[in-house]
């Protein structure tokens, strides 16, 4: 704003000071300037100055927008307002939006200045007025000036009626009870002509709806005729110059029109079918080669998708949205794109035929259009298009961006496990993805493909041989490489005897130097994989079983982990040596193949992991790091459903036999691996196995203590948690395969365990046993904080197995002082019911504060002495 043609105003004075600020070098300088001029500026409001007030306010509203404190010259504001002037009235006004809001007091001060001027015979002061209370108005202004604002709507000046409207839309914000005063007044200014006037009018139709009910129905009466009536006049209007963008008059009205129409018929068919019409023939009518047609088709569409429009005007609309997917700018096709993930719930039959063109949307150069489109694709699959859609993505994965491979891989597998009919099929599917990308595939994937092979007996054959070949071919693939020597170890003999032909398979040549040779070359390969080295050394075993001719090679091949680093590995190096050179009467037995796994109880673990992990992630509740209310140490019973997901060792649920252990060789098997497999099917059934058989011949690297699902699982986001490193106990499996070890005494004294340890705390476990209650021991739990910062709020959590009853008595403190100065103590009782039939087994759970901070800790203990 020039204010040099102001005769109220010194321009120069102004500008000198603008001139000044610009000047300055530095930021005290400035600061200098703002400074001396603040308390001019000051000295002329005690002063009473009147001459200068505009210009001073002018000032303060530049040092304001400079960022400088101004709230002493709010009240010239309120004078220059008073004013009777409209240049004075002007400078006031302005200051008043720009130095205050509706928070602040003093405006209060301002409403009956606002209802004058509302009332004010010149136009344009009133336009100040509700450009004012359009920007400022509170809760309280709004209701005391809504009857000023609701007279002026029926002013005969377009742009007295076009402010009042953008007023009226502040004031039902405030007060929403207001609307009903608005609403016959908002339906006949849609009669008008002037286009600002039409715009702000259905603006603060669109608002009446937001704020009631009653206006929503009073509208749908009252304005939907006035609506189509625009809607149509806009649209065959000849060229208009003073409206025209692009060759489109008034887009703006266009769409604030058509988002109306859409509030107007959301869950109204007798509104929608009124509207049918208008809607499809501004979708017809309109241009597709302007960005400004293109807006107006988008707004349409969501319309036509967003009421109750019939069959033929939603197919139109789709049909819109795939000319959008042709285009060649990458904002039309992403909302494009947007759009069809919401049309696909009201028509799917109308996306699909746009299937080809979304396809060729995934290989598009920008990720966000690629990213979205493997959405869409994943939405539109079925079991009628699943075998082609699956084709294409395959065939695209292997020509994928690497940054693309891995969401593109999860969709793939995904949809192949969701509508996959056929075992042969499934079986190619993951066989190519684990061969174009085993690195991107998750975890639970191949398991629940080891898990598949295993209960498919007629493809095990196709299986191995299919793998080996891949294995060949894409060796550097991870999950493949896991699975394929899985499989070998598993079915080796049907790999090298061609066992289980298909009549679409070629026999192939394989010795079982060639079978041994993969293993070998696996091993080697991954030096640095601690998981795929201990699957190699499994593997290994059994082939050692299975070709007997290769049992010295597979000796020292296994044999040169002995010495190895990792504890994991130097312990089934040592143990499997042992085997094959000490062990041979029951080699073949202990290493038969792996039983039938159970596939419906894998999938239902698997289904409610992943609805846990869900739900963890849609709400995070304001509860302790372990998921539960905050409660003091020693909780008889805590909640259910922590502990269920903590423990998960539903494989206790099959009952035990009493009968005494047999000598038999699966015996061996069944010491061996700490498993049980007691036939506890009806006779001629398959025994009754866990798929945590698959988790402890797959474990991972991990101690003893660690076997199980992971526990990464049970952690809630947003928690920090340090890896648990637990001291592992190293146990002879194979001490004592030749005899059985009786029971112990009562009264004989169990060593101190280390149960649990971290780079931050130590559990430390000691027992005693009740006279003449065998099955009945009290552990004493020590608390031993390692770290240099104390630990608050300290609460330990444990969970047993069904056939264990547990009983936690009062920690001692829930403070742990640091660096061991000091440890709390807590007193666990524990009542094994299957005594001398199946050991103790306990998971824990730590939560504390760290300088405020929620820690987490967990972890496994299985290493209690024999006889608990």
């Amino acid at each position: 704003m020039d204010l040099a043609i102001n005769p109220f105003s010194s321009g120069t004075r102004l500008r000198d000071m603008i001139r000044a600020i610009r000047a300055c070098k530095t930021a005290a300088e400035e600061r200098a300037v703002v400074r001396r001029e603040c308390a001019a500026i000051r000295a002329a409001i005690s002063e009473g100055d009147q001459d200068y007030r505009h210009r001073n306010m002018a000032k303060l509203m530049f040092i304001h927008m400079l960022g400088y404190p101004t709230h002493f010259g709010q009240m010239e504001c309120l004078k220059l307002i008073a004013a009777a002037g409209f240049p004075e009235k002007r400078i006031g006004y302005l200051g008043l939006m720009l130095l205050l809001d509706e928070r602040q007091e003093v405006l209060m001060l301002v409403t009956n200045s606002l209802k004058q001027d509302l009332n004010h015979s010149n136009q344009f002061i009133v336009g100040l007025a509700l450009c004012a209370l359009g920007n400022i108005c509170s809760a309280e202004m709004a209701r005391d000036l809504a009857p000023e604002v609701e007279r002026l709507l029926q002013n005969r000046d377009p742009n007295t009626k076009k402010k009042a409207a953008l007023c009226s839309i502040r004031i039902v914000r405030k007060v929403p009870d207001l609307a009903e005063n608005f609403m016959s007044a908002a339906a006949s200014l849609l009669k008008e002509k002037h286009h600002g006037v039409l715009i702000s009018a259905v603006q603060l139709c669109t608002e009446l709806c937001k704020a009631s009910t009653e206006a929503l129905e009073y509208l749908r009466k009252n304005c939907l005729e006035g609506l189509v009536r625009i809607l149509r006049d806009v649209s065959n209007s000849s060229y208009a110059p003073e409206y025209d963008v692009a060759g489109i008059t008034d887009p703006f009205l266009h769409i604030r029109v058509l988002k109306l129409m859409r509030t107007l018929g959301q869950g109204d068919a007798d509104c929608s079918e009124y509207i049918n019409d208008i809607l499809a023939q501004v979708s017809t009518k309109t241009e597709s080669n302007k960005n400004a047609g293109n807006a107006i088709l988008y707004e349409c569409v969501e319309t036509i998708m967003g009421i109750e429009a019939t069959s033929g005007l939603r197919v139109l609309a789709i049909n819109i949205l795939g000319r959008f997917l042709s285009n060649r700018d990458n904002n039309i096709r992403y909302v494009a794109l947007n759009m069809l993930m919401k049309a696909i719930a009201v028509d799917t039959q109308a996306v699909q035929r746009h299937r080809a063109t979304i396809l060729e949307c995934v290989k598009d150069a920008d990720v966000s259009i690629r990213k979205r489109a493997l959405e869409l694709v994943y939405l539109l699959v079925n079991d009628t298009n699943v075998k082609p859609l699956t084709k294409e993505l395959v065939d695209y994965l292997e020509v994928s961006d690497q940054d693309f491979k891995e969401d593109l891989t999860a969709k793939i597998c995904s949809i192949v496990e969701k509508f996959s009919q056929d075992k042969l099929w499934y079986l190619d599917q993951m066989f190519r993805v684990l061969s174009l990308a085993g690195n991107y595939v998750k975890d639970d994937v191949w398991h629940a493909l080891v898990v598949l092979m295993s209960n498919a007996s007629e493809l095990q054959g196709y299986s191995v041989r299919s793998l080996y070949k891949a294995l060949l071919a894409c060796g550097e693939q991870e999950s493949l490489v896991r699975v394929a020597v899985w499989c070998i170890g598993e079915y080796g003999e049907m790999l090298v005897n061609n066992i289980s032909m298909l009549d679409m398979e070629e026999p192939i040549t394989v010795t079982e130097s060639d079978a041994v040779d993969a293993v070998e070359v696996v091993l080697k390969r991954y030096s640095a994989d601690v998981t795929t080295r201990a699957m190699c050394l499994v593997s290994l075993l059994k082939l050692s079983s299975r070709f007997p001719p290769t049992s010295e090679r597979i000796k020292e091949i296994v044999a040169q982990n002995k010495g190895n680093t990792v504890l994991e590995l130097q312990q089934r190096s040592i143990e499997f040596s042992s085997i094959i050179q000490r062990h041979q009467s029951i080699k073949s037995s202990l290493l038969e193949r792996m039983p039938v796994l159970d596939e419906a109880n894998y999938l239902v673990k698997r289904a409610a992991s992943t609805q846990a992990t869900v739900s963890s992630v849609k709400s995070a509740p304001a509860v302790t790091p372990g998921g539960q209310p905050k409660l003091p140490n020693g909780v008889a019973k805590p909640p259910a459903a922590p502990l269920a997901d903590l423990l998960d060792l539903s494989s206790d649920d099959t009952p035990v036999t009493t009968s005494a252990p047999t000598t038999a060789p699966n015996d061996f098997l069944q010491d061996l691996l700490g498993i049980d497999l007691t036939d506890s099917s009806p006779a001629g059934g398959a025994p009754s196995t866990s798929t945590d058989i698959l988790m402890d011949l797959l474990s991972i690297g991990s101690t003893p203590v660690q076997n199980g699902p992971p526990t990464s699982n049970f952690i809630p986001p947003g928690i920090e948690t340090k890896p648990v490193a637990v001291t592992p106990q190293v146990v002879d499996l194979l001490d004592g395969l030749s005899s059985s070890t009786p029971l112990p005494d009562e009264n004989a004294a169990y060593p101190t365990i280390t149960a649990f340890q971290s780079a931050t705390l130590r559990i430390t476990f000691s027992f005693k046993k009740q006279p003449r209650k065998p099955q009945e021991t009290t552990i004493n739990a020590t608390f031993t904080n390692l770290a240099t910062t104390t630990f608050t709020d300290f609460v330990f959590q444990a969970a047993v197995p069904k056939f264990i009853q547990l009983r936690l008595d009062p920690a001692s403190s829930s403070t742990l002082p640091a660096s061991g100065n000091g440890s709390v103590t807590q007193s666990l009782s524990v009542t094994n019911n299957q005594h001398g039939q199946k050991p103790l087994a306990m998971r824990i759970r730590m939560s504390y504060k760290v300088n405020g901070e929620d820690r987490l800790e967990q972890g496994q203990i299985s290493n209690f002495p024999a006889g608990l």
